[in-house]
């Protein structure tokens, strides 16, 4: 999934975010708007991950969803 297609089905894939990553709180996922480098930056603020495993995951999620 590109960037353009997560920023449009954000609202339909911010849940299934928080389920993956439950210390997402409603106003970290609603400030992303489905932005990638958002979203990893907070996955390492939030569980302490490197950037590049941050990243993986994210690219994963994406790619399933």
């Amino acid at each position: 999934m590109n960037q353009d297609q997560a920023e449009g089905n954000w609202k339909q894939l911010k849940g299934k975010a928080q389920q993956k990553w439950g210390d997402l709180t409603n106003d970290d996922v609603d400030k992303m708007k489905g932005s990638r480098t958002e979203l990893v930056g907070k996955i390492q603020e939030k569980y302490g991950k490197s950037k590049e495993e941050a990243e993986r995951e994210v690219d994963d999620f994406f790619d399933n969803h």
